[in-house]
């Protein structure tokens, strides 16, 4: 298992970070959409409840975390986001990974409105699932399988991951962003690495690894 501290140069803007000529019109479209992302979360915001103070005042450093995570990670794909609230980390992430397909899992009504209206907005390779995890899977298609699956701060991993297990391609990853370095046993997962990202003391990605655990 590796422990890294993240390189904070990857927080610069989008745009100033992509240096190839050569890709110059595709980021161009994807700061667009960054930008189309940020407007429309405040906006609703202002009407709903889709962020916290903490996360309006610091937006900019929230979104960059996200495209930081994005290059972490390098999403392929089948992604699945649980609990995906006002988008964060997700949204960001499917921005700037086109390749990916994410599925975003969230339950509140009013959050999963914002989603459906910001993945139509920013034309984005996304599938929004309006329900709790557990009934959530029974609309997955039999064939689906996640090379990926995020999640920031929501309950205790080793109540939810392993419901996942028939769902994960082989090698696949959990990502999980917390405040603690530390992940319980979860049967059939493997803790990999430990990334601390620069914003706040206590803000880790952790991955896991998904793999077959055969009878001995």
């Amino acid at each position: 298992m590796r422990r890294t501290s993240h390189d904070p140069g990857i927080l610069r803007s989008f745009a100033d970070a992509q240096d190839d000529t050569s890709a110059q019109d595709d980021t161009t479209g994807k700061t667009a959409k960054l930008e189309t992302y940020k407007r429309e979360l405040l906006r609703w915001n202002e009407r709903i409840n889709l962020i916290g103070p903490e996360a309006v005042a610091n937006l900019d450093d929230h979104i960059a975390e996200a495209v930081a995570a994005a290059g972490i990670l390098k999403p392929q794909g089948e992604v699945l986001d649980f609990g995906s609230g006002g988008g964060l980390p997700a949204v960001p992430m499917a921005i700037v990974s086109p390749e990916a397909r994410f599925h975003l899992v969230e339950s509140d009504k009013k959050k999963w409105a914002f989603l459906k209206h910001i993945v139509r907005a920013c034309e984005l390779n996304a599938v929004i699932y309006g329900d709790r995890l557990a009934r959530a899977v029974m609309q997955f298609p039999s064939h689906l399988r996640f090379s990926l699956v995020t999640s920031r701060a929501v309950g205790n991993p080793e109540e939810w991951v392993p419901s996942l297990g028939k769902w994960m391609a082989p090698e696949g990853r959990v990502a999980l962003f917390q405040g603690s370095p530390d992940v319980p046993f979860i049967p059939g997962f493997t803790k990999t690495d430990v990334f601390t990202l620069p914003r706040g003391t206590s803000n880790y990605l952790v991955t896991l690894a998904f793999h077959v655990e055969h009878p001995a």
